[in-house]
């Protein structure tokens, strides 16, 4: 980014972050409804070139997470928020960056639950940008959700937020994660991956995860978690022909046999299409799907893990 540049684009934050709680201050849901839909109108919007690992878009997202962490009050993980590493990916190397956010937990302070979020996407191809609405500005803009629910209700467990760089390129971000963790593993208790939550035309919202944890399929199957939408478990059985297991970052941490819970939606006609923007996502039943997730996380800060 170019020096000029900079001055306007921390104004525009500061303003941004302004607006979003001087509109809010009133409302009682577990986080700002019209906050979570500004953040993911703006993320997919052609500002951010489509977010690809390494790029000018890349890098005005990595600031923006760090922005709405600092006005979240989500302390970096270690001295800084960002985790830094290098990959090599059809002969080309690429420079990426992990954002890693902590709150503190008020009993079980050195046990943690990662509520993660990957920030990348598909950037520019033959001069179209891929937005990337649903894939997967819907689920960074939930962290922010998380960040702004724990804030007003302080978890049990220490929650990392974690926004991960280089998923489309290989589950990059999480896979360096896990293999350079600046927690010990032992202490990580369970990982919530949100990758695709903003729209279903069946109303329906997948978790998978639950078929090996007992104690997560009765959170799942045994609590009504919404009346608006349906929260199925499902795509993670031996025989579905259609496993999720290793679909997004969560499967790193299944690797090192940590329990996950991953949200998301069936495919849809713009996945990983130009036309993956804002105006296609549904905003009641994204704002309802992150309240599901929450809801599903508090069952599970709840347990002894």
């Amino acid at each position: 980014m170019k020096i000029r540049y900079i001055a306007p684009f921390i104004l525009f934050l500061f303003f941004y972050v302004n607006i979003n709680s001087q509109t809010c201050k009133k409302e009682t849901s577990m986080f700002c409804e019209k906050a979570i839909l500004r953040h993911i109108k703006s993320l997919s919007s052609d500002a951010f070139e489509g977010r690809k690992t390494g790029t000018k878009g890349a890098l005005k997202t990595k600031k923006y997470i760090i922005n709405q962490f600092h006005s979240l009050n989500v302390k970096p993980l270690k001295r800084s928020y960002e985790q830094r590493f290098l990959f090599i990916e059809k002969r080309r190397e690429y420079k990426a960056t992990n954002v890693l956010g902590l709150i503190k937990g008020t009993k079980n302070p050195h046990k943690y639950i990662v509520i993660s979020a990957h920030y990348d996407h598909e950037g520019i191809k033959k001069g179209k940008i891929f937005n990337g609405a649903d894939d997967n500005a819907s689920g960074l803009s939930a962290l922010f959700s998380f960040g702004e629910y724990l804030k007003k209700n302080p978890p049990k467990h220490s929650v990392i937020l974690a926004a991960f760089d280089g998923e489309e390129l290989g589950l990059q971000g999480s896979k360096y994660f896990v293999e350079n963790s600046m927690v010990s593993l032992k202490n990580i208790k369970m990982n919530i991956n949100m990758d695709m939550i903003s729209r279903s035309d069946k109303n329906e919202l997948y978790v998978v995860g639950v078929e090996e944890n007992k104690q997560l399929k009765y959170i799942v199957k045994n609590h009504k978690h919404s009346e608006k939408i349906k929260l199925i478990a499902g795509h993670d059985g031996y025989d579905d022909l259609d496993n999720w297991t290793y679909s997004s970052d969560h499967v790193n941490f299944y690797k090192k046999k940590i329990p996950f819970l991953y949200f998301g939606v069936e495919e849809h006609e713009d996945y990983h299409e130009p036309t993956d923007d804002y105006e296609n996502i549904q905003p009641e039943f994204y704002v309802e799907a992150v309240k599901v997730i929450i809801s599903v996380f508090k069952k599970i800060d709840d347990l002894q893990l």
